[in-house]
Parts: structure tokens; sequence; C-alpha cells
């Protein structure tokens, strides 16, 4: 059985970046595709460019409010004939730096935006699908979600809890039909590394490899898949050794300081934006 063709699949923040590229991706592979994003004019005009591969519409979402995600939901069932079949949890954003620099407003703004989105999500959508006892969530995590590095502490605390509330709910509803998996990219080129020297060890990857992972996981379902896949060893291994060997390490792959020495004008726009990332942006209207 395809899991993909036909199918109605719904996916968050896919106005740019991973999401953008794993809608491409599955409408290639003859999904009818639902985005949502916080930025409608941007939303907009990836619905525009997805239009030309196949069944695509668009509508405003803000993942921190249970509301909006509610609506974006709803419209995303009426716009597939009645459900929905694949949850993507894409929406997140990634505040760098030393802990203790973070604003209150940086904190709350991650948060609600990588883990409260994600549990708003599931919560919305896992209902339907177990009276269905057909249907799949993938949430977007990070391998940061098994191993934190330095400048990374308020992210990583946000998709630990991805992991985990991912593992669990996998679990819990398997035996009612639904199927919940989580993807874990290292580095990855987009502006969420914006300023960042990502090199050697932590070259990033490109979300197109992302979007191929989230392809792959439908059509064979995991519980937990990492980008590149090797890396998922690695990291877990990594998080359990001793303070000082994990140290050594990470000096020398280079991860000991890529989050904490940076380029702050080259990553400032990315970071007022990550920041801020409530609440719906309306295009300006013309005068």
């Amino acid at each position: 059985m395809d899991n993909i063709r036909g199918k109605t699949i719904a996916i968050t923040g896919a106005a740019r970046g991973i999401g953008f590229a794993t809608a491409k991706a599955l409408l290639q592979r003859g999904a009818r595709v639902v985005i949502g994003d916080r930025d409608v004019a941007l939303e907009e005009s990836a619905v525009a460019q997805l239009s030309k591969l196949g069944p695509v519409s668009g509508h405003p979402l803000d993942v921190t409010d249970p509301e909006s995600f509610a609506t974006f939901l709803d419209k995303a069932r009426a716009d597939g004939g009645g459900h929905i079949d694949v949850l993507i949890n894409n929406a997140g954003v990634m505040p760098v730096g030393p802990f203790l620099d973070h604003s209150d407003q940086s904190v709350r703004s991650a948060v609600e935006v990588n883990f409260y989105g994600v549990l708003t999500g599931c919560r919305l959508a896992l209902p339907e699908m177990a009276r269905r006892r057909s249907g799949h969530i993938v949430n977007i995590a990070s391998l940061a979600g098994v191993l934190a590095v330095p400048g990374q502490a308020l992210y990583a605390g946000t998709k630990f809890a991805v992991v985990g509330l991912s593992t669990a709910l996998s679990d819990e509803f398997a035996p009612q039909g639904v199927q919940i998996s989580c993807v874990m990219p290292t580095f990855t080129n987009t502006e969420l590394i914006a300023g960042t020297n990502a090199t050697g060890a932590n070259k990033p990857v490109q979300p197109e490899d992302i979007a191929a992972a989230v392809v792959k996981m439908l059509d064979k379902p995991k519980t937990i898949v990492s980008v590149p896949y090797p890396l998922r060893f690695i990291a877990t291994g990594t998080a359990f050794l001793a303070p000082r060997a994990r140290r050594w390490l990470g000096k020398k792959m280079g991860t000991d300081r890529v989050f904490l020495d940076f380029d702050t004008t080259a990553r400032a726009a990315y970071e007022q934006r990550a920041q801020t990332a409530t609440g719906v942006v309306e295009p300006p209207k013309n005068s």
C-alpha cells in the first residue's frame, strides 16, 4: 500500500526551508499537501511555486495558538476530503548563544514554537486518527535532542522534549493504529545556522536530505531516524561518555564553540525573527 500517493498531508512552517523541501518531495510522490505558516505572504508565494507540482493549498498558522492550529487543521481536512492522513510538525526556531544571554522573550518563543507547538499539533490531530485507526504524525526534532552542545542549551532542551514526546506517543498509540515518528537532522543548511561556521565534522546537510528522510519514514515507518543516519549512534554514544571525554570529543569535532563563536551581525535578522516567532504576520495592505 502506498502511504503517500493520494494522501492528505499537512505541514507546519512549510513556507521555507525543511518544510518547503518536504512539501515538494511529497507532491512529487502524488500527495495532496496543505502547508501552514505564520508569514502569510511567504506562505502564498510558496503555494504558488508548489502548485506546479500537484494539489497544494496553504493557510495562515501560528502553532503557539491552539485556536489557530485547530482552524488550520479544519481547513486542511476540508481541502483533503474530510480527514488528514499525515501531520508533519515542522515549525521551529533555533536561538543560539550563551545560555544566560537569552531574553525571556527568546526563551518563551523557543519553548512555545518548538515544544508547545508540536504538543498542540499532536493533541489536535490524534483524536481523529485514533478513531479512524489510521494516521501518521512526524515531528521534526534535531540531533540536539539527544546530544546538546554549548550555546544550544535552550534549543536542545526543546528538542529533547520533542524526542521524548514522540517516543512515548509512538508506543502509546501503536495499538490504535497510529504511527508517531521523529526525524533528527544535524545542522541543516537553512537560516537556522546563519552566521555560524559549520565545517568538517559539523558540515550541514541540505533541506532536501531531511525531506527524503521524511518520505522514507512514511514509506516504511520508524520511531526515530537521524540525518545522516549514522550520527544517531555517535550522538547517543557521546551523550554517555564521561564529561572529560565528551568535552575532548566536542573540541575535536568543533562543536564546543560553533554556537558560541558566531557572526552576530550575519545572524541578527534570524535571531530577531526567532525571538518573535508567535502570531500570524499579515502582508502589508496596499495604500
